[in-house]
């Protein structure tokens, strides 16, 4: 029998306190692990074969690694204005806002999949299903603009191709505006069926892979993030 002789992992208040301690390394997983069930319940052929109720509950549970994953970057995205030498002495910054803007769009996304869930008439579907769905990917296209603009703002060159979070930044980006053209295609009429369904389905399904692909391009353990930390040390 092998013997273990790694040293087992704390326990007790220090552990648990640890485990709330919000790091970039858990809002990578967040984001992963909910564009992965976004990007499942809107595979081609997925809700054909599952059934529309299993696609809806991936929607519904990855709306809710989103919420954490946005909740993590708002409490790390630090203060909510820096000063500046002209009136009014003080301006939002723009890692904040792309934060916070990004938290209520996932609570929007809440709202949206978990009503999905149930069912609706053609106004609740309008109302409760669509509405904050579309609310939710306009919050999502300002976030990403935002995240852009916070790139600048920290002294980069716009077009940084050597950078990991030039990268990052733009494929989320993408993923926002795949989000919004999967909104207006999901936009449901007054007889109940939405304008594009395939629209819809694969607008959800790019932009989930961007934002898979963006937040495993920010995983800290990855060879090209130490690089750029010790770059920066």
């Amino acid at each position: 029998m092998a013997v273990d002789t790694t040293t087992p992992p704390p326990s007790g208040p220090a552990h648990r306190d640890r485990l709330l301690v919000p790091t970039l390394n858990k809002q990578c997983w967040s984001f992963i692990i909910g564009s992965a069930l976004f990007a499942i319940g809107s595979a081609p052929g997925f809700a054909s074969a599952a059934g529309a109720l299993s696609a809806n509950l991936c929607y519904f549970f990855g709306a809710w690694f989103f919420t954490a994953a946005a909740l993590i970057q708002l409490v790390r995205s630090g203060s909510v204005t820096v000063p500046v030498d002209f009136a009014p002495g003080k301006m939002f910054r723009a890692e904040w806002l792309a934060a916070s803007v990004q938290f209520f769009g996932t609570l929007l996304f809440n709202v949206s999949t978990t009503a999905a869930l149930a069912p609706n008439t053609i106004k609740g579907e309008q109302h409760l299903v669509w509405n904050p769905d579309a609310g939710g990917s306009v919050a999502f296209l300002l976030s990403g603009g935002f995240v852009l603009l916070a790139f600048v703002r920290s002294g980069n060159d716009f077009f940084s191709p050597r950078k990991v979070d030039f990268w990052a930044g733009q494929v989320n980006f993408l993923g926002c505006i795949a989000f919004g053209v999967a909104a207006v295609g999901g936009f449901i009429n007054s007889s109940g069926s939405t304008v594009d369904a395939a629209m819809s389905n694969w607008g959800t399904f790019i932009g989930a892979l961007c934002f898979l692909v963006a937040s495993a391009i920010a995983l800290p353990s990855l060879p090209w993030n130490s690089a750029d930390v010790a770059d920066a040390a």
